[in-house]
């Protein structure tokens, strides 16, 4: 029988670092794609893996145009013939790559992001479980046309729902309300719920290249406005604000999130880590109400992290208009 071919693409991160001190601390990213994948027991059976290095940094470290050139790399492999692609990196940022990835992987193979939480060389080290679950999925069936996936802990999860909901914990990654999409047991993988996505966006040649500016903005506590006040419109191509419960916010925020809508998309999420933002509950200064009424948009299940990408990505492909922005926001972050 014919292994399937998967291309294993590295950036770094918890499960390609190690230590040069003897207890095991200061760990910084090391290894290559190769040496994680040959540390892999059982993994030569699974598939014919196709491993390269295409950066080694710490998940911090990453940003926006290296996830895009990391998809342009997934693209050119599955072109090439790869029954599907594993992405690994650090966990800090893994829940936004693996979203970027997702709005804009147009080919039916799996695209699966793994890490570790726990160094090659720390007790219970899980990278190497964490990798051999990603590679299964990456060569099942059954993950086609399912966009961008998160395999860890044995655990399969679609990139639009999924958050690392604990800094240290092995099972770090939760898909909060809606649960993991299907499980690795017994080396075999198995789905839940049928495959099915949101339509990816388009990326024309050449818009790749771009990187839109789109801050992120968390209200508090008697936030006043201040910070939203201090963007310059013209140096900005939108916003987001996590805002409490369902997407809320004080009165003197409000009239500032008016201010900044008059020029630039505004889009309000909710910082609660769980649920939507609203539609027609409250009528106060402040509620969702009123600032769909000043211009902002809604995102819907979308949390701020996610909803500043889906924003961002918007940005890349040119201008936006209000109209476009709440479209997109009314499929993407709904249900």
């Amino acid at each position: 029988m014919t292994r399937p071919t998967i291309a294993v693409g590295a950036l770094g991160g918890t499960i390609a670092s190690t230590s040069s001190v003897a207890d095991g601390s200061e760990i910084v990213p090391t290894l290559t794609a190769e040496r994680l994948a040959a540390a892999v027991p059982g993994l030569a059976s699974v598939a014919d893996v196709r491993a390269e290095t295409l950066a080694q940094l710490p998940s911090p470290s990453l940003d926006e145009p290296t996830i895009l050139r990391t998809l342009l790399w997934a693209r050119e492999v599955v072109d090439a013939g790869a029954t599907g692609v594993v992405i690994t990196q650090g966990t800090d940022t893994l829940e936004e790559s693996a979203y970027l990835l997702d709005l804009f992987w147009d080919r039916p193979e799996p695209l699966v992001v793994t890490g570790a939480m726990r160094s090659p060389q720390a007790a219970g080290a899980d990278g190497p479980a964490n990798l051999l679950t990603a590679v299964r999925c990456a060569a099942e069936r059954q993950s086609r046309e399912r966009g961008a996936l998160v395999a860890f802990d044995d655990e399969i999860h679609q990139a639009r729902w999924v958050a690392k909901t604990d800094s240290m914990a092995t099972g770090a990654f939760r898909s909060p309300v809606f649960g993991p999409i299907g499980r690795c047991v017994e080396a075999e993988v198995g789905y839940g719920v049928p495959a099915g996505r949101v339509p990816p966006l388009r990326l024309s040649s050449g818009q790749e290249t771009g990187d839109p500016r789109v801050p992120l903005v968390t209200t508090y506590l008697g936030d006043d406005g201040y910070l939203l006040d201090a963007i310059r419109a013209d140096e900005v191509d939108g916003v987001v604000v996590a805002g409490f419960g369902a997407g809320h916010v004080s009165p003197t925020m409000a009239q500032a999130i008016g201010r900044l809508a008059r020029q630039v998309p505004v889009v309000f999420a909710s910082r609660t880590g769980s649920g939507p933002t609203g539609r027609a509950m409250y009528g106060y200064p402040g509620s969702e109400i009123d600032l769909i009424e000043r211009g902002a948009v809604g995102a819907g299940w979308l949390p701020p992290v996610k909803a500043r990408l889906l924003l961002w990505a918007l940005a890349l492909r040119g201008p936006l208009a209000r109209a476009d922005v709440a479209a997109e926001f009314e499929a993407r972050g709904r249900l």
